[in-house]
């Protein structure tokens, strides 16, 4: 690359050839240096510069809370979904950049991240947390690394995170008895009624249930379609691929299409009751990766591609996790002490798996990522089904052999 130094009255500048474009040969030249000593200070920074595509920091001097920033900036934004944006950017501030931010990125060593990592550990911190702050900062380094030869060895490479105590998760099975008593406590007409409905008859997960719109419920089929989930972003809540990319479409029970059919002529009618000061959605798309921004306007407004949810308030303004929460903790305290959203899909699943019907058929329904999850999570009931077959098929032999 071409450059050096000229004088220029009383003045010193600096100048260079830079890419071409479009075929045509480009200088960048700067004055105004009042000595030759100057200018040359000037061109070798300058140069350096533009050879690191605009970074303007010694990469031996950049603090580590700096360079996480920039990698959040010009890697993970591009690349990542806002969700995962979001995560990684809570994730650092919160528990990377308070202890080790003002360090020099060249001087981090492995014992540095372990001794982050044990002190999370210390401090109580799940196994999954700790986990995704040594995967964020691996991914982190390794882009120091390459491309950007920033340092020379990923201090990651070697940490561990150890052993934690495995706390068993209790799964709640709802009696048919007590989801009697929860649908009795929350009648037809209310906005809990249709949420619990598509738990208990779908097994959705709870941000699935949230996203599903009137588009995706085919009264005439029986079907419904698992197209998004429902999640916060950074800018406000956003439509996302469902966990696992496991959009799918699910059949449906005549109760269900019964209950539906009348909740979207009761919604209509609401609509029209409340009039311009209904709330309607509008959809945005945001990046490549499905990923859809929403906002909610008044219905005098213009509407702009309007999207219609199922769960839904009187005046049109959707159900949040708060208001899963609310109901559930409403049901603990009147009905099952245990409950949570997550104890329809489970019983959902739960039922099915005695039922008999085919593993690989329950574990599509649920969107779950692949078969061993399924048999993982449902393993008492295979096992009490193969029991029962043991004994049927006992029965069957008692007719054909002699007793002993």
């Amino acid at each position: 690359m071409k450059g050096g130094t000229r004088k220029r009255g009383k003045t010193w500048s600096y100048y260079f050839d830079a890419a071409a474009i479009g075929g045509k040969r480009k200088k960048i030249e700067k004055g105004g240096f009042r000595t030759k000593k100057e200018a040359e200070a000037a061109l070798a920074k300058a140069l350096s510069e533009y050879n690191r595509a605009g970074t303007v920091f010694e990469p031996s001097n950049i603090s580590v809370g700096d360079y996480l920033d920039e990698w959040i900036e010009q890697y993970v934004k591009p690349n990542l979904t806002t969700n995962t944006l979001d995560n990684y950017t809570q994730l650092i501030h919160t528990h990377v950049i308070p202890v080790i931010g003002t360090y020099r990125l060249s001087t981090i060593q492995t014992a540095t991240i372990q001794k982050l990592l044990n002190s999370m550990k210390e401090k109580g911190y799940s196994k999954s947390t700790v986990s995704s702050i040594k995967c964020i900062l691996s991914g982190a380094f390794g882009y120091a690394v390459e491309p950007l030869h920033y340092i020379q060895i990923n201090p990651c490479k070697t940490a561990k995170i150890g052993k934690f105590a495995v706390k068993k998760r209790t799964r709640v099975i709802v009696p048919k008895e007590s989801y009697a008593e929860i649908i009795n406590l929350f009648p037809f007409g209310s906005y809990e009624h249709i949420l619990l409905m598509l738990g208990w008859n779908c097994g959705l997960r709870i941000g699935e249930c949230l996203a599903l719109s009137w588009d995706c419920v085919d009264i005439e089929a029986k079907t419904i379609q698992i197209k998004y989930q429902r999640v916060q972003g950074s800018n406000g809540w956003v439509l996302k691929s469902p966990k696992y990319d496991s959009a799918r479409t699910l059949q449906i029970s005549d109760s269900l299409c019964a209950m539906l059919k009348a909740e979207k002529h009761r919604q209509i009618g609401n609509e029209i009751l409340y009039g311009e000061y209904y709330t309607v959605y509008e959809s945005e798309p945001i990046n490549q990766k499905n990923e859809i921004h929403l906002h909610g306007v008044k219905k005098s407004e213009q509407e702009q591609n309007r999207i219609s949810f199922v769960c839904i308030r009187d005046n049109g303004v959707w159900v949040g996790k708060n208001d899963v929460s609310r109901i559930s903790k409403k049901i603990r305290e009147a009905i099952l002490p245990e409950f949570d959203y997550h104890s329809l899909r489970h019983t959902h699943a739960t039922m099915l798996v005695t039922a008999g019907v085919n593993i690989k058929a329950v574990q599509q329904r649920l969107g779950h990522r692949d078969i061993a999850t399924t048999l993982n999570t449902y393993a008492h009931c295979t096992d009490s089904m193969e029991r029962e077959a043991v004994e049927a098929f006992e029965k069957l032999c008692e007719k054909i052999l002699p007793p002993m």
